[in-house]
């Protein structure tokens, strides 16, 4: 593995690449090598929940499925609040049962995701993906025990530069998630911005990796 890209919705199909393909329990695609599954808070169906979370729980126990994923918290959506808690909370449940990493959604909700993670004692490796926001929130998650994940928005935003710069080596992941570049590219920036070469980069990731991912 040259490249780990943490999350991604489509896969670049790259031998040097391990995508972590984000996957929904109901447009599964067994074509896919490696994969997170999960029910996203823009897609919580009432009708069809006990239907997702019980392929979600066939799906943990494959080795080709890393992670539970994406789900999380969105206060910018219309989807009753409570319920969201209440389906994250189930796969969280789940992801303890089987000790699978958590892919994690987030939008405005990041002081109840740490009380969640508290409350539940959830003890594996959780991930917020897409990490967009200040130095004081990123220190806030690490010290609550949770790993940041970046991409589109370090591509995207140079005030995000200083952020990830002060998150520990050993804390962050890199992804692509919606965007057109490759995880490559985002590696590149990474490596400037940590100032430091591609070798060490990918070292670190790769490190990273086996911390979340291989520890049982």
């Amino acid at each position: 593995m040259e490249f780990f890209n943490f999350h991604t919705h489509q896969s670049a199909n790259q031998s040097n690449v391990l995508e972590l393909v984000n996957q929904y329990p109901h447009e599964f695609d067994a074509a896919i090598p490696f994969y997170s599954i999960g029910i996203h808070p823009w897609y919580i169906s009432d009708e069809r929940l006990e239907s997702d979370l019980k392929i979600i729980e066939e799906k943990l126990q494959i080795e080709n499925c890393l992670a539970i994923g994406e789900c999380g918290l969105d206060k910018r959506i219309e989807q009753p609040f409570e319920n969201q808690v209440l389906v994250f909370e189930k796969q969280l449940i789940l992801a303890e049962k089987y000790k699978k990493p958590v892919v994690i959604h987030c939008v405005a909700a990041f002081q109840e995701v740490i009380e969640i993670k508290k409350k539940l004692k959830i003890s594996v490796p959780m991930i917020i993906h897409g990490f967009s926001k200040n130095s004081q929130l990123a220190n806030q998650l690490i010290a609550a025990g949770f790993y940041v994940s970046f991409g589109k928005y370090l591509l995207r935003n140079p005030e995000l530069k200083s952020v990830f710069q002060n998150v520990p080596n050993d804390k962050f992941l890199l992804e692509t998630d919606t965007i057109e570049e490759g995880i490559q590219q985002v590696y590149d920036l990474a490596s400037k911005y940590k100032e430091m070469n591609l070798k060490e980069l990918q070292e670190i990731i790769s490190s990273n990796y086996r911390d979340i991912f291989e520890k049982k």
